[in-house]
């Protein structure tokens, strides 16, 4: 098998997580168990680029149990498990190439890497397979019924390859579905983003002014966690829709040039680039801590905090402190990449559980209709979403009700009034 992980004897640890965290994925277990008997991706080869975490490895024994030969590689130099990358390539053949703190030049040289299997299927976290194919390996192209795509930052990029009649092939916008982005998003980011700052940092939250840059699933979720920790939490957006949510929602909304004067932690979530810029870098009081939970790098300008700074240095491990003349102190986490899962371990089993299942069922779903779709960007049919939350109730325990027929029928008239 050919792999490049960090190093193998981690196996043992590794494979111990991936099965605790089994143990909370209990919809992707029930689909694991469909698929073994069905084997729906008999032949087919899937070339995954998703963040190499527990979770993601029970995916990766779910899409194998299906019948399907997998490939996997990291879609974040900081996010990779190499304890799971490990335990994967030993204990479940999967083979992988990821190391955590990988350069960029490693970073593509696995996502070619994964490419050589000549994938049927593309999974991605961030578009980035799919960019690599339609730039440097256009070849590929006839074998791919169809790919997926896990973020809000992907689709984003493949919408636009798609309007501008440059998709090659039609994509799942697995992050559309209701059981991913309403769950995976604001509960899975919430939670996760929070921990990789407090894990970093060991700073108390409660307190704190906490500035929320950009009010989508993932800003509200993690709003709504600061706020459960003590901290004055403070919303700054550009939409005006989202910023009278955050206001209703009992959040101060101010413009970032205010918010940052004030603040103690700063964390962006909005997908752009340049959120914290130069001049925001110069109102900013000294010890504010700056962390980003979008999927790329951009959001924070690390090269205008470079040049306007006269030292950085490792304050602790995955915390930079960047000095300026007067002498006030900066701290950038995890090189301004994901803090969730570059200073933490991503989100918990039980909310991937539904992230993963999209990813599999949309896997099934390619397999079935993928020749039929064009080369657009798709949501994961509403029945299957329906599909994986009742799942999801049954393995919580949780009954609700079902219409009657009467009830169905009233929501289907046109003639009933006042």
């Amino acid at each position: 098998m050919n792999y490049h992980i960090k190093d193998k004897a981690l196996k043992g640890l590794g494979k111990k997580r991936i099965l605790w965290a089994d143990n909370n994925m209990p919809v992707l277990r029930q689909i694991r168990k469909k698929f073994t008997k069905e084997k729906p991706l008999k032949g087919i080869k899937i070339s995954a680029c998703l963040h190499v975490t527990t979770e993601t490895a029970n995916l990766m024994r779910t899409l194998k149990e299906g019948g399907a030969e997998v490939s996997l590689c990291a879609s974040n130099p900081l996010s990779t498990q190499d304890d799971v990358a490990a335990a994967l390539i030993s204990d479940y053949d999967v083979p992988v190439f990821a190391i955590k703190g990988e350069n960029n030049t490693t970073y593509y040289k696995h996502i070619n890497q994964v490419l050589d299997i000549k994938p049927n299927i593309t999974m991605d976290d961030g578009a980035d397979l799919i960019s690599t194919i339609h730039s440097k390996r256009k070849i590929l192209l006839k074998s791919i019924l169809g790919g997926t795509e896990e973020t809000t930052t992907g689709v984003v990029r493949l919408r636009s390859m798609a309007t501008r009649g440059v998709l090659g092939y039609p994509v799942i916008a697995v992050n559309d579905s209701h059981t991913k982005y309403l769950f995976d998003n604001r509960y899975g980011t919430g939670q996760s983003s929070i921990d990789g700052i407090l894990r970093a940092t060991n700073t108390l939250i409660a307190g704190k002014n906490f500035v929320v840059c950009g009010y989508g699933w993932c800003g509200r979720g993690i709003a709504l966690r600061a706020r459960g920790m003590g901290a004055n939490v403070i919303v700054t957006e550009v939409e005006p829709i989202k910023a009278i949510e955050a206001q209703m929602d009992g959040f101060r909304v101010m413009k970032a040039n205010e918010a940052f004067k004030i603040a103690d932690i700063i964390i962006t979530a909005t997908g752009d680039i340049n959120v914290i810029d130069k001049h925001h870098f110069e109102l900013m009081k000294d010890g504010v801590i700056l962390a980003n939970s979008g999927h790329f790098d951009v959001e924070i300008n690390k090269k205008a905090l470079t040049k306007l700074a006269i030292e950085h240095y490792e304050a602790r491990p995955l915390v930079e402190a960047y000095r300026f003349k007067n002498g006030k102190q900066i701290y950038l986490l995890a090189e301004g990449r994901l803090v969730n899962l570059s200073c933490a371990e991503g989100h918990p089993p039980e909310v991937m559980d539904m992230s993963f299942a999209n990813q599999s069922l949309a896997a099934e779903y390619i397999v079935k209709e993928g020749k039929e779709l064009d080369k657009k960007v798709y949501k994961l049919p509403q029945e299957i979403d329906d599909r994986i939350a009742k799942m999801k109730l049954d393995s919580l325990g949780v009954e609700i009700d079902k219409l009657t027929k009467e009830q169905e029928n009233y929501l289907k008239a046109w003639e009933f009034g006042t």
